[in-house]
């Protein structure tokens, strides 16, 4: 932990930063599996939205 101490006494701590990389590019069954969960998603969604017209 990186720490500095101001003229008054008071001490400053810094986290210590990690590295930065590039993030890769999904596979195809990476992106299969989003759109599933895409999809089921959205059957929730609606389905709550339609029962809560339903008992509105």
């Amino acid at each position: 932990m990186y720490t500095t101490q101001l003229d008054n006494g008071v001490l400053n701590a810094y986290a210590v930063e990690t590295e930065a990389y590039l993030a890769e590019y999904p596979s195809t069954e990476q992106q299969q599996r989003y759109m599933l969960q895409g999809a089921m998603a959205s059957l929730l969604v609606t389905g709550l939205f339609l029962v809560a017209l339903a008992v509105s």
